[in-house]
């Protein structure tokens, strides 16, 4: 399932990602819905007012990841899934449009933000990613906010780690949450999660944004696998698998099975189908997602916006938290494969 907005004029846009997964319209609230709803439409109406006054697409990427980090819906800072052994172990990237400047934490469990860390890597380091303690003391340098490593936990998904350990599932993919495993513990569950079927939904979130300017970013951010060796790294610190912006071409967030992510290199592909390849944004987006993710065992999917103001959110998975909106104009939120 795609959705492409082509335009004929440049325009200032953001798009955001908060997971992808298999729909389970039965294992939904109407409440559980709504929240969703209202923390995607929110963050983009707060991102259209930035686009509008002309922040830099740099600004509104890493601000619209630092809300979904705060929101406890999504598996990034607070609400983050648990590691086997019940820590968290958050990974975050960021990307600039206009000379490829890059910045990325792995492994932190003591910041509050990791998406503010991964831009001050790229803002103050000299290097692209730092990882674990040291990725924390230098964050911590920079004035960024410490947290006990606790904060990032929610009953809900310890619940769910558990779960996955009794069932021995064991990795459950990303962003899992509360209901997962429902079908097998439906009485374990304090109640149905979100509407995407946790045992398959892939809990990276991302931003993309073209400015006033018509400069491109890109952000990321997740807390992992539910129940992941300790030390695991994803595509969602790695520039060029899980996030890329180039000017020149194309910014990209991904969100769904990292390692595949890694191996097609899929967000630079994204920008090498149209940079070299010739190819439209839409075309290149549906090529990796459809055509080269699947090969290495790839679900999930991308939101992309070119030079333009084109975007694009697509998926090969059943669903995904989506929404994307024009400077000063209304967020246009969706879920379901059929939105």
């Amino acid at each position: 399932m795609t959705a492409a907005f082509p335009t004929a004029l440049p325009r200032p846009v953001l798009a955001l990602h908060g997971g992808a997964g298999t729909i389970r319209r039965d294992r939904m609230s109407a409440a559980m819905e709504a929240a969703y709803r209202a923390a995607l439409t929110a963050i983009l109406a707060d991102g259209a007012r930035q686009l509008a006054r002309g922040d830099a697409a740099m600004d509104v990427a890493v601000e619209a990841v630092r809300r979904l980090e705060e929101c406890e819906l999504f598996n990034a800072g607070k609400g983050a899934v648990y590691t086997a052994d019940e820590r968290h172990e958050l990974d975050a990237s960021v990307m600039d449009g206009r000379d490829r400047a890059a910045g990325a934490v792995a492994g932190v469990t003591r910041v509050r933000n990791p998406v503010l860390a991964a831009r001050a890597v790229m803002d103050h380091s000299g290097h692209v990613l730092l990882i674990g303690p040291a990725a924390e003391t230098f964050a911590f340098d920079q004035g960024l906010e410490r947290v006990a490593p606790t904060w990032f936990g929610t009953p809900q998904r310890l619940a769910q780690l558990r779960q996955a350990r009794a069932l021995a599932q064991g990795q459950v993919l990303d962003h899992d949450g509360q209901s997962a495993m429902a079908a097998d513990a439906q009485a374990a569950a304090p109640e149905p999660g979100g509407p995407i079927d946790d045992r398959t939904k892939f809990g990276t979130v991302g931003a993309v944004v073209r400015d006033a300017a018509g400069h491109l970013a890109a952000a990321t951010s997740t807390g992992g696998m539910t129940n992941k060796r300790p030390g695991r790294v994803g595509d969602s610190p790695i520039p060029g698998a899980g996030c890329y912006a180039d000017d020149r071409s194309v910014a990209v967030s991904c969100t769904g099975t990292g390692e595949a992510f890694i191996r097609a290199a899929a967000a630079h592909e994204v920008g090498a189908l149209m940079r070299i390849g010739g190819l439209p944004l839409a075309e290149a987006c549906a090529r990796v997602v459809f055509d080269e993710l699947p090969q290495v065992g790839g679900d999930g999917g991308l939101i992309a916006v070119d030079g333009l103001g084109n975007v694009w959110l697509g998926f090969n998975t059943e669903g995904m938290y989506r929404g994307w909106v024009e400077a000063g104009g209304e967020p246009l939120v969706g879920i379901y494969r059929d939105e």
